[in-house]
């Protein structure tokens, strides 16, 4: 399996998909993690007078635990930068897997089908990213792992992607701090204020691409 994996590594298609799924989880954890540092609620109504075996109630009772849900705010904010610095990577699909895998199980307690799918597209690109790094988590799951092989090509490693992962976490950060803060007054801003970071995010992510495939 290590030979497969270290012969598709060198794949640039395949490098430049591994390095966006980084950001696209990243992103995902980072942008869900401000409200609950900011001791926000995740559903815009209170959960409280749902019914108990409701997943707006579990919510809720996640939420009045103060602690706890500050606890997961930083955990996604964490793991979420470490994805996307891209040299932190490995660190970082371990950290995000064991918060997704707990999210994923939580969604498959309630029914809730729409969730239950971006969870579990959540965990298996989760599990790609561990198997892309399985040279290094090798020495943490296996009793003899043999020697270390450093497959990693030149392109996945270019400094470009930690700059591109950096401006990403930061821009992610700021949109949903302007969200959350209520700076943008009428109800249909929000939403375009987050279509036009996404397409911010877009180009650049373009005009990296082409860059470094034109480069030597």
């Amino acid at each position: 399996m290590e030979q497969l994996i270290s012969k598709l590594k060198q794949n640039r298609i395949l490098q430049l998909f591994t390095i966006s799924l980084r950001y696209l989880l990243g992103t995902s954890f980072v942008y869900a993690s401000v409200f609950k540092i900011q001791g926000k609620r995740f559903m815009p109504e209170p959960g409280a007078s749902t019914g108990i075996d409701s997943l707006a109630h579990f919510f809720e009772a996640m939420y009045q635990a103060e602690i706890y849900w500050h606890f997961i705010g930083w955990g996604q904010l964490i793991a979420g930068f470490l994805l996307m610095s891209q040299v932190f990577s490995t660190l970082g699909a371990v950290a995000f897997f064991t918060i997704v895998l707990n999210i994923f199980v939580i969604t498959l307690s309630f029914e809730s089908t729409s969730i239950q799918l971006i969870t579990s597209l959540m965990l298996l690109g989760n599990i790609y990213l561990l198997l892309w790094d399985w040279n290094k988590l090798k020495f943490i799951a296996l009793p003899k792992p043999q020697n270390y092989l450093d497959d990693n090509a030149e392109f996945a490693t270019r400094r470009v992607w930690t700059h591109l992962g950096l401006f990403y976490f930061f821009g992610v950060v700021l949109l949903r701090n302007a969200m959350i803060g209520n700076l943008l007054s009428a109800k249909s801003v929000p939403i375009n204020f987050v279509l036009l970071g996404a397409v911010l995010m877009l180009l650049t992510w373009l005009i990296t691409v082409v860059t470094q495939f034109v480069k030597k």
